[in-house]
């Protein structure tokens, strides 16, 4: 595969992928919990975050190759470990694209109600995934170009309503340290807001089409968390600050907006929220099926999902093959149920980088250009406990959904055929 993907391109995919729905429903959310003290959990879920992002980061800095968590977690503990944490990151991958395009079908129902007909509601779902599969499929340059046009399409109604909403805010409203900060509240709205932060751990995974991926891919997620949590802060103040009710609303910023704004912001805003849909599918569609071809690569499933189309030079048969399963899903609305698995499984994953980080600091720390993190093992030792804690948080369908991927992926992992050799040349037929 061809390595076309510049720094800041990474910059804006990994945008793409973190900023998503979430923003536009979840502060109300956090205010229902905590009022004015939202900004802090706010705050709070970012560093959080940040936490997991120095992982990846590190990590990221060892390797050029494709795979992500898949990667690290083989490399650090072999084969079945990897294959596991690789199993759970693809099932994440279709659940998401699957969700998500019925998300954005019903996103649009916001400002035109026919699509929620059958008929239309198909042509949104059908219509969304084979357009981005398209575009993945011609090149990586185009998705990536296209993952950037739409991170700044989703940003820009957001550092408007940012921008317009700081001339109204009222500080009576949007106080943080207004009253007493309860504390148990907080941590409950701090782990609600880590989700709106998720995405993050798909950028590696295409390292292999990244010009200079030990570099730039930290580079990316680091200047990313900062950015995600300075956008998110600012939005936050701005809609406790404007909206009296917030925590009531179910369109907190399209509600917010109309009131500073008029209608024309809050249509932007509902715009935004189906740009931001959308966006985040692009890169679902882009980085999960690299985790598939990767698996294939090292002898997981047929040995044509490890090819490389020989004019895009892209893993077409790969990405057509997540694009089918997730349209499969959709449209059938089975997704749902394999939905439940996302936040298990994402959270596995963050837990084998985070151990893998332990391990792989002192096999590679001392390679040349590799990242430093300070205090050594703490900040993976602090990355596991938090992923940990949150694990214990998730519901019970969810745990046993997640055990029984796991198990499946065990079976799935005894039928390994030979793997495909390193020196396969991109677009020549595989051995």
């Amino acid at each position: 595969m061809v390595r076309a993907v510049s720094r800041w391109q990474l910059f804006g995919l990994s945008i793409n992928d973190v900023i998503g729905s979430g923003i536009y429903l979840l502060p109300a959310a956090a205010a229902l919990l905590l009022g004015p003290a939202s900004l802090w959990a706010v705050l709070l879920a970012g560093g959080a975050v940040a936490l997991l992002v120095l992982c990846y980061a590190q990590a990221s800095s060892y390797f050029d190759q494709p795979g992500g968590g898949y990667l690290y977690a083989r490399e650090a503990f072999g084969p079945f470990v990897g294959f596991e944490v690789g199993w759970m990151l693809f099932l994440t991958r279709i659940a998401s694209a699957a969700a998500l395009s019925n998300g954005l079908a019903e996103a649009v129902t916001h400002f035109w109600p026919g699509a929620a007909d059958g008929g239309v509601r198909i042509a949104i779902v059908v219509g969304s995934l084979a357009f981005l599969v398209i575009v993945n499929v011609v090149g990586v340059r185009a998705a990536a170009r296209t993952g950037v046009f739409l991170a700044i399409a989703k940003l820009l109604p957001l550092l408007m309503f940012i921008a317009i909403g700081a001339m109204y805010v009222d500080s009576s409203m949007a106080a943080p340290l207004a009253g007493d900060i309860p504390l148990r509240d907080l941590g409950e709205a701090a782990l609600l807001l880590l989700f709106a932060y998720a995405g993050f751990e798909n950028l590696p995974a295409a390292a292999g089409e990244y010009r200079n991926p030990r570099r730039d891919v930290p580079f990316a997620l680091l200047a990313m968390i900062a950015t995600v949590t300075l956008v998110y802060f600012a939005v936050q103040w701005v809609a406790l600050g404007t909206l009296p009710g917030l925590a009531q609303s179910q369109t907190p910023l399209a509600d917010a907006a109309a009131r500073f704004g008029g209608g024309w912001l809050a249509l932007l805003l509902t715009v935004g929220a189906t740009v931001s849909i959308l966006g985040t599918n692009s890169n679902t569609i882009m980085l999960g099926p690299r985790y598939l071809h990767a698996l294939a690569l090292d002898g997981y499933g047929p040995r044509a999902l490890a090819s490389v189309h020989p004019r895009f030079r892209t893993p077409a048969v790969a990405i057509i093959t997540l694009g089918v399963l997730s349209l499969a899903l959709a449209l059938t609305g089975s997704f749902v149920q394999l939905a439940l698995l996302s936040v298990v499984a994402r959270l596995f994953t963050y837990i084998g980088t985070a151990v893998s980080v332990l391990v792989l600091q002192r096999r590679h720390g001392d390679a040349p250009g590799a990242m430093q993190l300070p205090g050594g093992p703490l900040i993976p030792v602090l990355a596991l406990l938090l992923s940990l804690g949150l694990l214990a948080s998730a519901k019970p369908e969810n745990l046993v959904a997640g055990a029984i991927a796991l198990a499946t992926g065990a079976v799935v992992f005894l039928f390994r055929r030979k793997p495909v050799s390193a020196t396969t040349i991109p677009g020549q037929p595989l051995p």
